[in-house]
């Protein structure tokens, strides 16, 4: 199971640091190039069809990294706070969540 995760984490996307819920909009904004407000102004429309759209931001929250590495699902599968793997994985410094700054 921890190659799945890491598998997630070398793609190399990551929850955005500029999040007001879960971060998935500000994290596909970033990869994407594009503007956090045009992506959360999509996903809110979208959200507004039937349950698919909400299902799939909800599979979205749980397998996206955050900027750490941490995985949500990892955690609550695990019961572990921060593998010992996530850097090394996923290739990328260390961005502190914002409520930890």
């Amino acid at each position: 199971m921890d190659s799945f995760f890491d598998l997630i984490r070398r793609t190399g996307f990551r929850r955005g640091p500029d999040r007001i819920l879960g971060g998935v909009c500000a994290g596909i904004a970033r990869q994407l190039g594009l503007d956090v407000w045009i992506v959360r102004l999509v996903v809110a429309v979208l959200l507004l069809l039937p349950v698919l759209s909400w299902v799939v931001y909800a599979i979205a929250w749980l397998l996206l990294p955050w900027q750490d590495g941490t995985i949500p699902l990892q955690s609550m599968l695990t019961g572990s706070v921060r593998p010992q793997n996530a850097d090394r994985a996923s290739g990328v410094e260390q961005v502190p969540h914002a409520q930890d700054r």
